[in-house]
């Protein structure tokens, strides 16, 4: 009953639905943090952010290097959970419900990773645009 028995294809969509959320986790701190913060006029919090983790100022800089990337680590990922849709689960009951979790929720974490990714790029690339 371990996910040492799941398909090895299974556990890689998991990992990289895992690791889109992290890359796209990078256009929201990019720029949908950033732009909410100071739409609801905390810029001092913004302004106190930056000086707490200067990083942030980072993935400002680079905001399309960052959207290409996760981009990139999403397409990826999307075609892995696509190839991964239709290969079986094992027959015992209890590691196919095992399977059909891990897939289920590996699902869950890519839909919520391009949820992330377009909330960034709205913030990053339409709004500013709309505003000017």
């Amino acid at each position: 009953m371990s996910k040492n028995h799941l398909h090895p294809n299974l556990v890689k969509t998991k990992h990289l639905s895992l690791l889109s959320l992290f890359t796209s986790g990078g256009t929201l701190i990019c720029c949908a943090l950033p732009a909410l913060l100071v739409g609801l006029g905390a810029g001092a919090v913004m302004a106190s952010l930056v000086s707490s983790v200067p990083q942030i100022v980072w993935f400002s800089e680079h905001k399309l290097s960052v959207f290409i990337f996760a981009g990139i680590m999403l397409s990826i990922s999307g075609f892995l959970q696509w190839k991964a849709r239709s290969l079986p689960c094992p027959s015992d009951n209890a590691l196919a419900e095992i399977c059909n979790k891990t897939r289920v929720n590996s699902l869950r974490v890519y839909y919520f990773s391009v949820s992330v990714f377009f909330i960034g790029g709205f913030m990053a690339f339409v709004a500013p645009w709309l505003m000017s």
